[in-house]
């Protein structure tokens, strides 16, 4: 049985994730389930554990491969802020079709966007924004401010149909010379 295919959304909060989720898949040729970090962020009992939250997260990198081993295609909606947390996926996704996305958006627009939302979770986007890219390498960097949600499927669908995703092997192979 061949593993399902990831399409691995990595953004700050408010960043378009969800949103360039839901238009893929109205738009792919095939089916994807849309996986997303909110959804499991909504099953914590409380906000104030980190352990829980941690622990929470491991589960959710787990998922990912539990689910693509099952055949199912995904769309990955994910803050990947730690590293230890890349490292996990870049392990447990190994040899898996994986097509790694970066969504850029300047601060400003993101704190906007985020008034607009959830008055629970602001600020995120500001305590994200440093870090959420570094020591990532991308197969689509794609800019949600400049780019309507329908141009950023645009590109991500033309490079699904004419390329092959490499950004997950090459930073795996990074990570094992570095060692």
């Amino acid at each position: 049985m061949n593993p399902g295919k990831i399409i691995f959304l990595n953004g700050v909060s408010s960043s378009g994730k969800s949103a360039l989720a839901k238009e893929l898949q109205k738009r792919l040729t095939e089916d994807y389930l849309h996986l997303q970090l909110d959804a499991f962020i909504d099953m914590l009992p409380r906000n104030d554990d980190l352990d829980m939250f941690m622990k929470m997260v491991n589960g959710m990198n787990r998922s990912i491969a539990a689910m693509t081993e099952g055949q199912n295609n995904l769309i990955v909606d994910h803050v990947v802020i730690e590293k230890a947390w890349l490292d996990q996926c870049l392990e447990l996704l190994g040899g898996r079709y994986v097509l790694f996305i970066g969504l850029h958006c300047p601060l400003e627009e993101l704190e906007r966007r985020e008034r607009k939302r959830d008055s629970r979770r602001q600020g995120f986007a500001r305590a994200q924004f440093n870090g959420i890219h570094q020591g990532k390498i991308y197969d689509i960097e794609l800019d949600t401010h400049v780019l309507s949600v329908d141009q950023c499927a645009e590109q991500v669908l033309d490079f699904y149909t004419t390329s092959r995703p490499t950004a997950f092997d090459r930073m795996r192979a990074a990570a094992g010379s570095a060692l």
